[in-house]
Parts: C-alpha cells; structure tokens; sequence
C-alpha cells in the first residue's frame, strides 16, 4: 500500500512514547497532593527529586541501559520510585515475586540476569540464601522500613534512604528508543518454569494514557479521577499493579501504599487516609470484607476494581451490600493487563442494586484500541448472541511481543497473528464480554462442557459458604466429573445435601443441567492460592489425583 509518510522539516523533535514523560503532569496539577506509606508522606515535587536522587545512586552504583535491576519489596513508595527511575535511565525493572517458592525466585533472577537487587529487610533470608546461585547479581540495596537496619551478610551499598539522602537532586534523563524494554517479570504457567514477559516504554505509555482514559471519561466507569484517593491491593510486582500506579502519578492524585497486606491494616489506611480507590483479586476483596475493622466501617466511599479471577456472585453481593461499587476488570500477565472492563449504560446505572449484580460481574466492554475475537476449537470465528463461546484471541498496542529467551513459546502464544489467551468466553450482541473458563479449567463430561466459574458463582451464593473451588476429576463413565471444595462460614454447619438442593434451583430456572451438580463436595479449612492470590487449580488437581 502506497500510504503517504510525513517528512518532518530539519529541526523537528521527534518526541519518544518514554514512561519520563508521565511525570511531567502530575507536579504541574497537584503539586501539593501526597505520596504516603508508613511514617513516609511527600509530595509530587518530592516524588519527583527521589525519582531522580534513585538515578543517581544506580548510575554511581555502575547501571546503565540494559542492565536489569530487580526490586524484592512490599507495595511501597520506594517501589513507586523504581517504577521510574530504573526504566528511565535506560535500564530495565525486574519485578520479583517474592511469592515464588525460592527455587523458583533463584531462577527469575538467573534467568533475567539482574545487575542489582533492591531487597526489603523481610527478604534479606531468602537472598542471602541464594546469593551464591546469582552470578550476574553485582550488588544490593537494602530497603528497611523501620530506623534500626536489619543485619545482613550481604555486601550491600547501603540502605535506600541513606544511599537516597547523600545523592544528587537532578538527572537529565535521556531520550533513547521508545521501543526499549522498561520492565520485565514472571508468570507461572501450568507446566515447566515461570515465563519472562517483556514492555516497552512505548506500550506502558499507551496502556498508561489508554487505562487513564477507561477510569476517569466514563461515567459508566468512574474510578479514577483526580480527586481520588488511591490504595493499591494488588501487589506490585503482579504485573505493574495491573498499571494503576503509573495512571495514578500521571493524574497526580494522593496515593496510599500499604506495605505489607493485612487486612485490618488496609481497611485502617482507607478509613484514615480518605481512601477512595483501590484494585485486587476476589480473595483478597473476601479478606478485607471480612477482618475486625471492616464489620464497623463504613465502606460506601469505596470504587473497587476486581480482576485475576472471576469474582462469585456471593462476593460481589457482599460489596453491593456495603454499597460499594465494584467493577470487574479482564487481562492477564502478556496483556499489560487491561483488556476489558464492566460498564454500566446510563439506563443500568438506575436498576436497583440486586438488578445491578450481574452487570457487575461481567467480563466486560473491550477498551479502545483492543481488537478482541472468539475462535471455536477450528479457529473459526464464533458469533456474538451471548451463548456461542470460543477462546478470546486479541491485538492491542501494549501485549508482550513473546517470552523472554524463549521464542518457540511466544510464538504459540502468538500463533497465526494473535495473542491467544487461553480463556473461553461468550459476547453478547452489544459486545459485551462474559469470561466462561479457562481452556484448561472446563469439566468435560459426556461430551459436554461445564463451566467451573459458573459452579463456584452460584454455589458462592449460599450463605454458609465462604470460599469455593470447582475442579474436574476423572471420571471412567463420563471422562470428567465437577468435584467441589467448599470452605464453611466460621461457626456454620452445612452439608452436602443442603449445597446440591441449593443447585437444584438453578437446574429448574435452566442455568445449568441436572449433570453439572457436582458428584462430590468436600468440606475444608481453606482452598490453595497461587502466588498472586488465585485458586491454584492446577495444585488442586494434582492433590486429588495422589489422593486417589
């Protein structure tokens, strides 16, 4: 195609999609608005001079462009700043999960050949451990959170502040390729070693300016705007926080970061700290819903973003009951993440609460500039009337280009031009979304598919029942059959006849059939999270299986 190209006349600059120019905004509108974890609280011109005093203390330390820096830390003002500082000056910011098993932790650092380590004093055990299994690892920064330094037998360059407090107050960060990778970290798969995923500083920009404009132009979305106040509960290395911070700092609103996750902490910090927006999985939402401090607070000020997993409709009328307002996101660790989102139509937004449940939980409206379809298992394209369901295949500016040193996987994952998400979904007519299951996680059984999100939603909505999971399980007669794990209300005695009667009603208004009650429900204290909080299904499965 002979598309015409603009020749920029001599002088013109040539402006790069840099995560330094999301700074630029939020001293200019908010310069006053805070930055507030534990004793630490500043504001945006400060934020800015830490960003540039942490350059510094890496450039003295001997980084530069395409070393990679890893960060071992709660969600935190310290990580806010390395959310900056590492990718604009070239390098690239490995986020760790610190809640990896340690062999898996040793291998994201080998793998990503991390130059430094940012470590909090919680971590210092499991670093110190490793250390002789990091060749790359050249040296440490130790983040403590309390005035007394933790001990250690590293050989660190010093404590983050103090390293911070003797550092210069400028940097003249350089523009560069906009097509340079800014961060990078590790998504667990269901088989074999985490994978590495890549993002530019140009697909964080987009995605930035993208999710910006999702939570704060809708009113069927208003989430985030600059009169909010933002608490993250997602972790920070979980995918940049699903992005927020980087949307947050460019809006300039206060934000609160909580540190370690405690429940009664967070609900504390929201009460006291005016908090007004905050993201996490539907288990730590249970969590928080649940603690001391949130039985005699009032949570009406709270917009809450849910995602990671589908939320159950019992969870999400528990928030509707304390009238928060929840949305449900979609996207996943190659996405960046955000693909879709719920969206209330002006008419919804006046149905009652109970009307409003179901809208709530939906997958979602594909956000713009995602370019979203739904394959069947020949790749044909299936139609949208809300029942037809196919795995989501999708292309948007801001998706991981492939896996980090290991091309044959990204290319499956990119197979035939798009990114294949491995979810099976359903989209209605006006082009709303409805996730159905993972591929992996569909029960099979006599040649038909049962949803396993469906079953935990609706056994979700019975009042002894506080935590669900549903799992297929062999079966010699139907290949598979839906095997429940449910965990009791404290101090509320259900059973199993009690949970199937409460399914039959949903058989009898037609939601699903007579053989999608589970043959097995199994009572116990509390059902395998992975490590960023969601039902650890493929753990499940393979328990079962050395039990039977």
């Amino acid at each position: 195609m002979n598309t015409r190209i603009i020749e920029p006349c001599a002088g013109a600059y040539q402006y790069p999609l840099l995560i330094k120019s999301l700074l630029l905004s939020g001293q200019r509108y908010a310069p006053q608005q805070q930055i507030v974890c534990g004793q630490s609280r500043y504001d945006y011109r400060q934020l800015n001079e830490r960003i540039a005093r942490l350059a510094n203390v890496l450039t003295d330390a001997g980084i530069g462009p395409g070393d990679t820096v890893a960060v071992m830390d709660w969600d935190s003002h310290r990580y806010l700043e390395a959310y900056f500082a590492v990718p604009m000056i070239g390098a690239v910011l490995h986020h760790v999960n610190v809640r990896l098993s340690t062999d898996q932790i040793a291998y994201t650092m080998q793998h990503a050949e991390d130059r430094l380590v940012l470590v909090h004093d919680d971590f210092l055990p499991v670093v110190e451990a490793l250390a002789d299994q990091l060749p790359s690892v050249e040296g440490y920064i130790q983040l403590s959170d309390d005035a007394q330094v933790a001990g250690t037998s590293l050989k660190t360059l010093g404590e983050y502040e103090a390293l911070l407090e003797a550092a210069g107050t400028h940097y003249d960060f350089p523009d560069f390729d906009e097509n340079s990778v800014a961060t990078t970290f590790y998504t667990t798969g269901t088989t074999g070693n985490p994978k590495g995923v890549f993002f530019s500083h140009r697909q964080l920009v987009l995605h930035t300016l993208n999710m910006a404009t999702t939570l704060a132009a809708y009113e069927g979305v208003p989430l985030l705007r600059s009169e909010d106040v933002y608490m993250p509960m997602t972790p920070m290395f979980h995918v940049h926080a699903w992005g927020v911070p980087y949307v947050a700092t460019m809006l300039g609103v206060k934000q609160v970061y909580p540190g370690r996750y405690e429940p009664n902490r967070l609900v504390k910090l929201y009460r006291d700290e005016g908090v007004t927006f905050s993201h996490g999985v539907p288990t730590v939402l249970q969590m928080v819903l649940n603690c001391d401090e949130a039985r005699d607070t009032d949570l009406s000020r709270w917009k809450l973003l849910t995602g990671g997993a589908a939320p159950n409709e019992g969870l999400v009328r528990q928030m509707a009951e304390r009238d928060i307002r929840v949305y449900t996101g979609y996207g996943m660790s190659e996405t960046c993440p955000l693909l879709s989102l719920s969206y209330l139509r002006p008419e919804e937004t006046e149905l009652s609460v109970e009307q409003q449940v179901a809208m709530r939980m939906r997958t979602g409206m594909p956000i713009a500039l995602v370019d979203l379809r739904l394959i069947d298992e020949e790749g044909q394209d299936v139609p949208a009337d809300g029942v037809s369901v196919g795995e989501i295949l999708v292309r948007t500016p801001w998706l991981t280009q492939g896996y980090c040193k290991e091309p044959e996987k990204g290319a499956e994952l990119w197979s035939g031009g798009w990114l294949h998400t491995g979810d099976v979904a359903s989209m209605q007519p006006d082009g709303v979304l409805q996730i159905r299951d993972r591929i992996k996680d569909v029960i099979k059984t006599g040649g038909e598919w049962i949803s396993s999100l469906l079953l935990e939603s609706l056994i979700s909505q019975h009042p002894a029942v506080a935590n669900v999971a549903v799992v297929g399980v062999p079966d010699e007669r139907w290949d598979e059959r839906p095997l429940a794990l449910v965990v009791p209300v404290d101090g509320v005695s259900v059973d199993t006849d009690t949970l199937k009667q409460h399914l039959a009603q949903f058989v009898d208004t037609g939601q699903i059939n007579k053989w999608a009650i589970p043959s097995e429900i199994r009572f116990v204290e509390s059902i395998p999270m992975t490590s960023v909080g969601k039902i650890n299904k493929k753990l499940i499965r393979e328990q079962l299986t050395t039990q039977a």
